[in-house]
């Protein structure tokens, strides 16, 4: 099954309690997300249409809408509860191989001078839409093999100290900006990595960065970055359990260069490898062995081959050949 991206489809979005055919779910004009990008979102995978660490990207979709005090009336257990009715319904419409990604939207609402435009919903919009994971991953399978040349752009990260990036937001022009950077350098495969101001690696636009250096794992310290749900998982589930000393420091670009592998996290494909850095080699180019031992580690606690999932998906969605951009790259 193939499902086409519109109102057809029949699935259905769970906007501020109701659910409403996917097309249908639309935010005004006058929301101030639109105007400041003023969001806290989070989004989500499944294994074999488990959800996975569902509890934990709410938690930390809360700590979000606590800090930027969105005066939502829903609880977590609430919200919870309605992710997975939004599940329910859809599943159906779902193929066999499909897995459920979940995008989970808060925003503040229509700003306070629009308030009188008629029909306008007033107050917070919590939206939760549930579509294929595979439109995210599947062009990505091709990676497990080559590997990401990660490409260091002139737009850096925005420090906690002027907006905190452990707030999952949508103010997130800057990633937009590196990715069109990186989609400039000849070549495939070119993933953007952002340092921060001091010149100290960050992340990618989406993803967390890692390097290994004999049996330590190394990530950038969580002060300029997402902390995302993947990397914690790697550092504090997997990488024990495999005899691996975990660190969090500060490295620069060199490091890179001289470590034996390197990766990068994110939700939607859990791990890719990272082979080259500004099309040099990282540790002998190719996919490390350490690479290979933690995401097998990770397919067999969750019970599904990762790698040959996202490869199988590859070229069965017409969504994979768009021009437009994605989360993780803008093509040419």
């Amino acid at each position: 099954m193939n499902q086409p991206m519109n109102e057809a489809s029949g699935r259905v979005v769970n906007f501020n309690g109701q659910l409403i055919p996917e097309a249908q779910a639309k935010i005004s004009i006058y929301d101030s997300a639109l105007m400041f990008g003023d969001m806290v979102f989070e989004m989500t995978r499944s294994f074999n249409k488990k959800q996975f660490k569902l509890r934990e990207h709410l938690e930390r979709l809360y700590a979000g809408v606590k800090i930027l005090r969105i005066p939502i009336n829903v609880t977590i257990e609430e919200l919870e509860k309605k992710c997975y009715e939004t599940i329910e319904a859809n599943e159906p419409l779902f193929a066999s191989d499909d897995e459920h990604r979940l995008m989970i939207d808060v925003s503040r609402g229509t700003l306070g001078i629009y308030q009188a435009v008629q029909g306008l919903h007033k107050g917070p919009n919590v939206i939760i839409a549930d579509f294929p994971l595979r439109w995210t991953v599947a062009s990505m399978g091709i990676l497990f093999k080559t590997g990401i040349n990660a490409v260091i752009t002139s737009q850096r990260a925005i420090p906690g100290s002027l907006l905190d990036p452990k707030i999952k937001n949508r103010s997130r022009i800057h990633y937009l900006m590196a990715n069109i950077e990186a989609s400039m350098i000849s070549g495939d495969n070119n993933w953007a990595l952002l340092l921060d101001p001091d010149g100290f690696v960050a992340e990618g636009t989406g993803d967390n960065f890692f390097i290994i250096k004999d049996k330590t794992i190394i990530s950038p310290e969580g002060r300029n970055i997402l902390r995302g749900i993947s990397r914690d998982y790697v550092m504090h589930e997997l990488a024990p359990k495999l005899g691996y000393s975990v660190l969090e420091k500060n490295f620069e670009p060199y490091d890179v260069y001289t470590a034996d592998e390197a990766f990068m996290t994110g939700t939607p494909f859990c791990m890719l490898p990272v082979t080259q850095l500004n099309g040099n080699p990282i540790g002998n180019g190719l996919v490390g062995e350490r690479f290979k031992e933690i995401i097998n580690l990770w397919s067999k606690n969750v019970g599904v081959d990762i790698e040959r999932q996202i490869q199988d998906w590859n070229g069965k969605d017409s969504t994979s050949q768009s021009d437009a951009p994605t989360p993780y790259r803008f093509k040419k």
